[in-house]
């Protein structure tokens, strides 16, 4: 299981985290991008991903789950909020909706019901953070 990193997009389409996981364990691991990059990626992807839910045709979609390049896999969940957990992951990956699970029930628990955070903007939680290192350290 290659997990290589992990975003967080507002429902107005901005990241409000991003964690890429130690590219030193996976060689086969994704390019290194630069913050302005990992923003213009996640507006990107919440366009891509609105069209998409346009275009079902039976009628109402949440848009795409699971995009597929050549070396990766993107994996969308999106919430009843309108925020949107994206795991990138290896083409092997199997185990993807699961920790997307975890990594909103994470988000829940630390960000949410953070007294000091305010919804839509970037997450600064340690508790967060913990939460992420240590589900993603077992996997």
């Amino acid at each position: 299981m290659t997990i290589y990193g992990l975003w967080v997009i507002n429902k107005a389409g901005g990241l409000v985290y991003q964690k890429n996981f130690p590219a030193s364990s996976k060689p086969d691991g994704l390019a290194a991008l630069n913050s302005n990059e990992y923003l213009i990626l996640a507006g990107t992807l919440h366009g891509i991903h609105a069209i998409t839910s346009r275009l079902s045709p039976t009628g109402a979609s949440s848009g795409a789950e699971v995009i597929e390049g050549e070396s990766f896999k993107m994996h969308i969940r999106l919430t009843p909020t309108g925020v949107k957990f994206v795991l990138l992951t290896s083409i092997a990956e199997t185990s993807a909706d699961i920790m997307l699970g975890k990594v909103y029930e994470a988000y829940a628990d630390s960000a949410m019901k953070n007294p000091f955070h305010t919804p839509e903007m970037p997450i600064r939680s340690e508790g967060f953070d913990l939460r992420i290192n240590s589900l993603f350290a077992t996997s």
